[in-house]
């Protein structure tokens, strides 16, 4: 965070613009790919085609599991986060706020995979044991794993789980998490003003309740669990927790000072973006974020705390706001960008609801720095490259009509397939939708970032890989990135507007648009039947409408979830993809009020996808 303040400040200066403008950005409008459209055929045998799409799916993560583990289970930053052991005694000193028991991450939507046995912690929280280069060389910090967002479930017929990897956890509350943390502090210093005194009463709590925990169980925060090869067991948690005892004034300083303010700031933020939707932006969406992240938020805040940078510290915020739903992260080749003929600019590509980050590394480094950590384990980026290039998506479980299917292929092929091709990089302006999301990053935003993603992974950036150096960030596609910064993060005047993704595992992405305001493909193509409030986060899906179960009269959903009120912020609108458009001379269906078996024939074979 420390080098995107810098970035900004060199923005501010005019350096940054130079940088920009010299590199050469993008030089032309994205286009889409040439016609004619791409059209996945139905399958005849779709329980073949199900079981045959499962297995690729586990070969592949078989294929990359070094690369796979670090995707799911790593954490994101070796030197943020929360102390480990503090976080492990939550819900000993904090249980209104946690629970009790070891599954109280649950309440920010972190799931325990039984895929992954004997952990400590949640799929999805990584602890930097793991990943060290010397596991007892510091304390633990546990931070967020890129699993955390994009490992989801959905529940299947006879109640077993099915994983998403790569797609979305629904569950996942950052925000909620967030403020528990701040509440923990809050309860723990009770009316007490002076950091001193804040430090030595959450000093004595916490370490009561550590004594407390090891007296009844030697292996209470690791569980002697054994990760790859590196074993967890009660001699390496007594090394962690006199390592913690020895620098406990310090760490808790931190630990109130870095929350503390980070949830304070956001609380500013929303205030000013977000008015009449504080309340529910103050506790969180599952399965959602605000673009323009942590990282900026603090951005603004530390630059307000100097003489120097103060007057530039609006520069740090983005032009507009933009409520968003995680994305889901497999089949990257779709949507990356290539190289124009003389290899010296990206054409016809992109990721992300917007095209702004089009290089897969810095999209990956990107969603660690938006969740607030200064210092990212460029490692963990690089690997989920490499094993979501290809993971294949995950296949839609239940029972699909192949007859109406291939209805709806034809209906698909005419109305949507020239917009929803892999790798068309064009940016869509005139659907209807909110375009907050769309504007949150300006030119100054745009070009600290530039800075800023350079400065933690340039061309020139070594990590070690598989035991070797590596340069994660020195090439793309085969084409060296030397003296090309700037396509860290394109012109804003290129990401005015959305990307037409490609559809694949489509099923699973629910709900949709950018910002999750509609709950089913149904009501995403008959719009004059969208409802206003719904019910997001469980984890029962509604196989006729195509979308996790979302009524909030029905009564026979698990009662998972929360309600979601698209009127709150223009940043939550369920309007846009609701009116037919036109592109190039010919009309394209996107509204299907008036022909609903229509409708349902293209959502059956969007299924197939």
């Amino acid at each position: 965070m420390k080098k995107l303040v810098l970035g900004l400040v060199v923005v501010a200066t005019g350096a940054a613009f130079f940088l920009y403008s010299a590199d050469g950005g993008f030089s032309k409008q994205l286009a889409a790919p040439e016609p004619p459209a791409f059209v996945n055929a139905v399958p005849d045998d779709w329980e073949a085609f199900k079981q045959n799409k499962m297995a690729a799916r586990d070969a592949h993560i078989a294929k990359y599991q070094t690369a796979y583990n670090r995707f799911a289970d790593f954490a994101q930053s070796e030197t943020d986060g929360v102390p480990y052991i503090i976080l492990k005694l939550l819900p000993k000193v904090a249980p209104e706020y946690w629970g009790e028991g070891d599954d109280f991450l649950s309440v920010m939507g972190l799931f325990y995979d039984e895929r992954l046995q004997g952990s400590p912690v949640p799929r999805g929280m990584g602890f930097t044991g793991m990943s060290r280069a010397d596991p007892e060389a510091n304390i633990d910090y546990a931070s967020f794993a890129c699993g955390a967002c994009h490992i989801g479930r959905v529940r299947l017929d006879d109640n077993s789980i099915y994983y998403l990897d790569g797609g979305v956890n629904s569950e996942f509350n950052v925000i909620g998490y967030r403020k528990r943390l701040v509440q923990s502090i809050t309860k723990m210093v009770g009316k007490e003003t002076d950091l001193a005194k804040q430090t030595q009463l959450i000093k004595e709590k916490i370490l009561t309740a550590l004594d407390e925990a090891r007296a009844s169980d030697p292996n209470y925060f690791y569980k002697n669990y054994t990760y790859e090869d590196r074993i967890f067991d009660a001699a390496y948690e007594q090394v962690q927790v006199d390592l913690f005892k020895s620098t406990a004034d310090k760490v808790i300083v931190q630990f109130i000072q870095h929350h503390v303010s980070e949830y304070e700031g956001w609380k500013a933020f929303v205030e000013k973006y977000y008015k009449g939707a504080e309340s529910r932006l103050f506790d969180g969406l599952p399965g959602m974020e605000d673009a323009i992240g942590f990282n900026t938020v603090k951005a603004n805040i530390n630059l307000k705390q100097k003489a120097l940078t103060k007057p530039f510290a609006s520069l740090a915020l983005p032009p507009s706001h933009g409520v968003t739903d995680i994305m889901v992260v497999w089949e990257q080749n779709t949507h990356d960008p290539v190289w124009n003929s003389d290899k010296s600019d990206l054409i016809n590509g992109g990721g992300q609801w917007t095209g702004h980050i089009p290089l897969p590394i810095y999209k990956n480094i990107a969603a660690q720095l938006t969740i607030g950590y200064e210092n990212v384990d460029v490692r963990v980026s690089a690997f989920s490259e490499e094993v979501l290039d290809k993971m294949p998506a995950s296949v839609y479980p239940f029972e699909v009509d192949i007859a109406l299917a291939k209805k709806g292929q034809a209906l698909f092929a005419e109305n949507c397939a020239a917009c929803h091709q892999p790798n068309n990089g064009k940016v869509y302006r005139d659907i209807g939708t909110d375009m907050g999301r769309a504007k949150v990053a300006g030119l100054f935003v745009t070009l600290g970032a530039i800075s800023g993603f350079n400065d933690v992974c340039g061309a020139d950036t070594v990590v070690q890989m598989y035991g070797k150096d590596a340069k994660p960030c020195a090439h793309y596609k085969g084409v060296s990135l030397e003296g090309k910064k700037s396509l860290a993060m394109t012109p804003p005047k290129l990401h005015d507007g959305y990307n037409a993704l490609p559809l694949v595992g489509l099923w699973a992405q629910a709900p949709y648009l950018h910002n999750g305001s509609v709950p089913t493909l149904y009501h995403l193509l008959v719009p004059n039947e969208r409802p206003a409030i719904f019910v997001k986060s469980r984890l029962d899906y509604d196989k006729k409408l195509a979308g996790f179960a979302w009524n909030t009269n029905d009564t026979t959903a698990n009662k998972e979830g929360y309600v979601f009120d698209t009127r709150l912020s223009p940043a939550m609108s369920n309007k846009g993809h609701d009116k037919d458009i036109q592109q190039d001379g010919k009309t394209f269906k996107l509204n299907w009020s008036n022909d609903k078996a229509g409708a349902l024939a293209i959502i059956e074979y969007l299924k197939t996808l």
